[in-house]
C-alpha cells in the first residue's frame, strides 16, 4: 500500500471516530437537554430535543455510508477491520440513546404545566447526573485506547442499575403517600428506565470500544442490579 493510499486510509478512519465523537457529544446534550427540559417543565427546549434526533439519524446513515464505503474500497484486515466495524456498532447504541431521550422529552408536556416538584425529582436528577458522567467518559476512553478504563467503566453500569432501583422505589412511596402525585411519578418512572436503558447502551458501547481496542471480548456475564421486577420471596 502506497504512503498516499495510507494516507487517505487513516483519514477516513478518522473521519469515522469523529463522527463517533460528535455522536457521544450530541447524546450527552440530548440526555442533558431532555432531563432539565422534564424538571422546569420547558417544552420549547423538550421540543429542541425532539428535532436534535433527526441530526443524530442523519450522522448515523453518515457513519454508516462511510464505514461501508471504506469496506469495499480499502478492504481493511485485524485492527483496522474490527475498528470500523466497532464504529458502526457503537454508532447504533449511540443513536438508540438519541431516541430514548427524545421519549423523555416528549413527557415533558404530559407532565404538566408547572416545573417538577424538588421532592419528586431529586433522585431521576442524580441518576441522569451519573448516566452522562457514564456517556461522556466512554468515548473519551475509546478514543485514547485506554482499554482499563473502558472495562471499569462497564463494571460500573452496576451502580446505574441500583440508582434506578432506589429511584423507582422512592417514587412509588411518593404515589403512595399522596394520589396527587400519582401522574408526575408515574412519567417519572417511565424516564429512570429510559436513564437505565441508557446506561445499557452505554455498556454495549464501552465493550465494543473494548474489543476495537484490545481485540478480546468482555466476559458475557455482567451482573445486573436492577431489581425492579424481582419477584418477591415466598
Amino acid at each position: 500500500m502506497g504512503e498516499h493510499t495510507v494516507a487517505s486510509f487513516d483519514e477516513e478512519l478518522e473521519h469515522i471516530d469523529r463522527l463517533i465523537r460528535d455522536m457521544d457529544e450530541l447524546a450527552a446534550a440530548m440526555v442533558a437537554a431532555s432531563i432539565r427540559a422534564l424538571l422546569a417543565s420547558d417544552n420549547a427546549m423538550a421540543q429542541r430535543v425532539v428535532s436534535d434526533d433527526a441530526i443524530m439519524d442523519a450522522r448515523q446513515r453518515e457513519l454508516d455510508d462511510s464505514a461501508i464505503t471504506l469496506i469495499a474500497k480499502r478492504q481493511p484486515m485485524a485492527q483496522d477491520l474490527r475498528a470500523v466495524v466497532g464504529a458502526i456498532r457503537m454508532a447504533g447504541d449511540l443513536e438508540r440513546i438519541g431516541d430514548l431521550a427524545k421519549n423523555i422529552a416528549k413527557r415533558v408536556s404530559a407532565v404538566g404545566q408547572s416545573a417538577t416538584p424538588r421532592n419528586l425529582s431529586h433522585g431521576i436528577d442524580a441518576m441522569a447526573d451519573l448516566v452522562l458522567e457514564q456517556l461522556r467518559g466512554v468515548v473519551e476512553h475509546y478514543v485514547s485506547r485506554n482499554a482499563n478504563a473502558l472495562k471499569e467503566l462497564r463494571a460500573a453500569d452496576e451502580k446505574v442499575d441500583v440508582k434506578y432501583t432506589a429511584v423507582f422505589r422512592e417514587l412509588l412511596t411518593y404515589m403512595m403517600e399522596d394520589p396527587r402525585n400519582i401522574t408526575a411519578c408515574t412519567h417519572l418512572l417511565f424516564c429512570a428506565k429510559n436513564l437505565e436503558r441508557i446506561g445499557d447502551h452505554v455498556t454495549n458501547i464501552a465493550e465494543n470500544a473494548y474489543y476495537v481496542v484490545t481485540g478480546q471480548q468482555l466476559p458475557a456475564d455482567r451482573p445486573k442490579l436492577d431489581e425492579t421486577t424481582t419477584a418477591p420471596a415466598t
